[in-house]
Parts: C-alpha cells; structure tokens; sequence
C-alpha cells in the first residue's frame, strides 16, 4: 500500500533521524486519541497526540506532545517554556508544521518548534504517535520521541503532579 504524501514526509523525516519506525495507515480515522487507540489495539494512555500553540511573545510554534489520557494545564507548559500560549489557528498549524490538525506528527516540521513531552509518556514502553494525516501514526519509544523533538520533558496535565 503506497502512503499518502503527508505520511511519506514523515517516514522520510523519521528516517533522516535516524529512527526505524514505519508509519501506518489504517482504514478508519485516528485524528483522536480515543480512535487511534482503537484502531491500533492500545490504550489511549499511548497516544502522543501533537497539540501546536504559539508563542504569546515569540510567535514560535509551540509543539506539546501530551498522553492521549491526559487534558494539558496550558499554565504549566507556560512555566516550562518562559512564555505565554496563545491558542493556534489552522492556518499558523499548517504554516509552521506543514501538516494539518488532526495528523500533526513530532517530527518533520517546516519550522522546528519549541516542544514539550508530557513526563506520563515516558512511563510507557512503546507510544504511538501522528504520522501527517488523520488515519495514519507510527511506534516509538519515549526515548526515541525525546530524540527526535529535543522537547522539554514536564508534568504538564491538567490537575496533575508527578
């Protein structure tokens, strides 16, 4: 089966870091934690779904890779970067990722975000992850996702504290 252009992208930017990992596309829609879970036969606890904010003073592309079961407390993640978040728009995701919401990855952006890794995935022995289009996603490790993001690692759910 020949991936779509978007999930080509991402396989090309998971192998350019280096990372074995192939990128799958499903039959049904997993644009949310809760259908990807589904879809793969995992818990949605292992979904690292790819949330985009912009930097309140820098305008930055703000990439927050959360657990599919958490919500995020916008004010911590505030505190780890330095800065405010404003809420993005369709447009800025796809200007600043290139990808469109729903199947936004962590990787392969055409501007490279400021990211910040929920600490509850690092919990987790695999973790699966957006791969560019709303009914495709690849495996992980959270080392690996790590790597690949340079992100931040925090307790960044809402109501929370590890």
């Amino acid at each position: 089966m020949t991936l779509k252009v978007a999930a080509t992208r991402v396989q090309a930017a998971l192998a350019a870091a280096g990372l074995e990992a192939e990128v799958r596309e499903f039959p049904q829609s997993t644009r949310t934690a809760e259908e990807a879970a589904a879809a793969i036969g995992c818990s949605v606890a292992q979904i690292a779904k790819s949330l985009i904010f912009k930097g309140a003073a820098s305008g930055r592309s703000i990439l927050v890779v959360a657990s599919g079961a958490n919500r995020v407390e916008e004010p911590k993640v505030a505190a780890l970067i330095g800065e405010g978040l404003e809420k993005a728009d369709a447009a800025f995701v796809r200007a600043m990722t290139g990808y469109a919401i729903g199947g936004v990855p962590p990787v392969g952006h055409e501007v490279a975000p400021i990211a910040v890794i929920d600490e509850d995935l690092l919990r987790l022995p695999e973790i699966w992850a957006a791969a560019g289009t709303p009914n495709a996603v690849f495996a992980l490790t959270p080392a690996a996702l790590l790597k690949l993001t340079a992100g931040l690692r925090g307790d960044i759910k809402r109501g929370g504290s590890a």
